[in-house]
């Protein structure tokens, strides 16, 4: 008689959310997943911020991104909950792609390196000590709470990012 696993059941829809929920397969990173899940959102940044639009046109389309890739990582984080049978996989990043793309929302253009690095950094603090209410968040059932502490924490990090922006536009 043949065992079945978990991974024997997995079907295309669960692959597909598994390789959108670990940021094409970065969250099986062995050392700090997280972190490179972080570094895969700095890269989007990069590549959204080289679009050849204007004004407003510029940060509608980076909000509309972030909603899409919220929308999408909050159903594929909850299949890959559901699939790695555990909450809040450490294989899940798609979450730190959306905070990362959200911490740039306010300031949405060609970033500096030094903004970048900034803008990185607060946002995995926040991400990590999870100030108020961001380990409420965290609560919520299935993808909503993987996904929505990271908004929070990015939303942190774009305010810090934005005040350093708008007091120090040469450096940052």
């Amino acid at each position: 008689m043949e065992r079945t696993t978990a991974e024997d059941r997995v079907t295309f829809t669960d692959k597909v959310a598994l390789i959108i929920a670990t940021g094409l397969g970065v969250g099986y990173f062995p050392w700090a997943p997280g972190t490179v899940g972080s570094f895969l959102g700095i890269i989007f940044i990069l590549l959204l911020s080289r679009l050849k639009l204007i004004g407003g046109s510029r940060l509608l389309v980076h909000f509309l991104f972030v909603a899409m890739i919220t929308g999408i990582g909050i159903w594929a984080a909850s299949r890959a909950e559901i699939i790695f049978q555990r909450k809040d996989p450490p294989q899940v990043v798609v979450d730190e792609i959306v905070g990362q793309l959200l911490t740039f929302g306010l300031i949405f253009r060609n970033p500096r390196f030094v903004l970048l690095l900034m803008g990185f950094l607060f946002f995995r603090l926040f991400d990590i000590i999870k100030p108020f209410p961001i380990r409420r968040l965290e609560r919520a059932p299935l993808g909503f709470g993987i996904v929505l502490d990271d908004l929070a924490a990015g939303f942190y990090a774009s305010l810090i990012i934005f005040v350093a922006h708008w007091y120090w536009p040469a450096w940052a």
